[in-house]
């Protein structure tokens, strides 16, 4: 115990070292920027290590969660707009809405039919015809109401409510978007999940680039609302630090609360579960049920995360939202970190973040200067594309990491700590 507490002061420390050594070389407004990026992310990470280091599930597509959480904070804060409401456009997405809901209630009436004796083959391919003649009707009501709400208003707008609640209702989205997929997938073998969210992430991208009247599309929408001061208002230094603040808090509340519930018998019973899941199903426990939970809760923590860091950006843009930016980096974190570790998901947001924005500016510093040095001794001209090459080697430099600590630390630079019950 002795030795995991020196380790994990060093590594803090060491960071913390590094966090400076970056304020120095690149200055406050960018050191502010890389932190408040890196502690939404922090969140992310703190989601995805609900699902991978308490469950076992294995999240594919947190792309498409935070993009969903990101559209549902956008709905919420974006300002009013005043065109859209006032023409007929509400009124064709209610009658939309109306058969969502009403083709929904029969569908999942005629899936549940078995309680009425309807036989099974019979009542497959009627929740098949339920559904598909939804869907038709849904689409035959969507196509007129699109085409009007673009060409009147440009897109529907938000609500113009508060930015805090805007990240609640992403959440929200974002958990109800792991249920559905949960529902499906958690009863079936754990690569399926990766197969279905890898695929969900990529119909919510595309949906959310495409549907121009509810998102704008590529042409994106902007300034989204702040939850503190604008750089405008009081500076980009002090703006930064205050979104920084509210970062922080959210990080350590959401940490303390992890922390209890791990430490309490549920977190002990999804330990088991996640150890042993035959043992856990033979002494009456829903395993299925259990990592639902999970799913939905570590969903939720991830959809405030990308709200958060969505919101800091003040843009939001469905064609911004890419695997490695915003999935295989989050999994490198938890990883790199140590899976089933709080404490580690966030050095390990902090450290790999740090590495994958600095890996630019210091590949494009050695790339001048040994470009200058072989140019003095052989008169070899530097290749004008530098900046590009530079930019390249995030991913070299971030797979060299991952590779070096599976190898001298293959459960992560802050292993969960096993406490062992007498």
């Amino acid at each position: 115990m002795k030795s995991i507490d020196l380790r994990t002061i060093t590594l803090l420390g060491g960071l913390a070292v590094i966090v400076a050594l970056v304020f120095i070389w690149q200055g406050n407004a960018y050191g502010l920027r890389m932190l408040v990026e890196a502690s939404c992310l922090a969140i992310v990470a703190l989601g995805l290590n609900i699902q991978w280091g308490y469950a076992g599930l294995f999240n594919a597509g947190v792309m498409g969660f935070i993009a969903i959480a990101a559209f549902g904070t956008m709905l919420i804060s974006y300002p009013l707009n005043p065109v859209f409401w006032q023409s007929e456009g509400p009124g064709l997405l209610g009658r939309m809405g109306l058969i969502i809901i009403i083709g929904g209630a029969i569908t999942l009436l005629l899936s549940r039919s078995n309680r009425y004796g309807v036989p099974k083959k019979l009542r497959t391919v009627l929740t098949i015809i339920a559904a598909a003649t939804t869907y038709l009707m849904a689409e035959s009501a969507l196509a007129p109401a699109a085409a009007i709400i673009e060409q009147n208003s440009g897109f529907v707008g938000g609500f113009g409510l508060p930015v805090w609640l805007g990240w609640l209702v992403g959440g929200l989205f974002a958990a109800v978007l792991a249920w559905f997929i949960g529902r499906i997938t958690l009863g079936l073998r754990s690569d399926y999940l990766a197969i279905a969210t890898l695929g969900i992430a990529e119909i919510v991208r595309a949906f959310l680039k495409n549907a121009d009247w509810l998102t704008r599309g590529t042409l994106t929408v902007s300034p989204l609302p702040s939850p503190v001061p604008t750089a405008t208002e009081i500076g980009f230094i002090a703006a930064r630090s205050a979104y920084l603040c509210v970062t922080a808090a959210m990080i350590v509340v959401i940490f303390v609360l992890l922390q209890r519930g791990w430490a309490s018998p549920w977190g002990r019973m999804m330990r088991a579960i996640r150890d042993n899941e035959l043992a856990a199903e033979a002494v009456g426990k829903d395993v299925n049920r259990r990592r639902l939970e999970m799913f939905v809760l570590g969903n939720f923590i991830v959809g405030i995360g990308g709200a958060a860091l969505v919101t800091f950006g003040g843009i939001f843009d469905p064609s911004g939202f890419s695997p490695i930016n915003h999935t295989f980096l989050v999994l490198i974190m938890v990883v790199l970190g140590g899976s089933g570790n709080n404490l580690g998901a966030i050095f390990g947001a902090l450290l790999v973040y740090i590495i994958w924005t600095m890996s630019e500016p210091a590949a494009l510093f050695l790339f001048q200067h040994g470009a200058n040095l072989i140019q003095q001794l052989f008169d070899i001209a530097p290749p004008a594309d530098l900046p590009t090459r530079a930019l390249q080697m995030r991913v070299f430099v971030i797979g060299l990491t991952i590779i070096l600590v599976l190898r001298f630390a293959p459960k992560g630079l802050l292993p969960e700590k096993v406490t062992k019950y007498e």
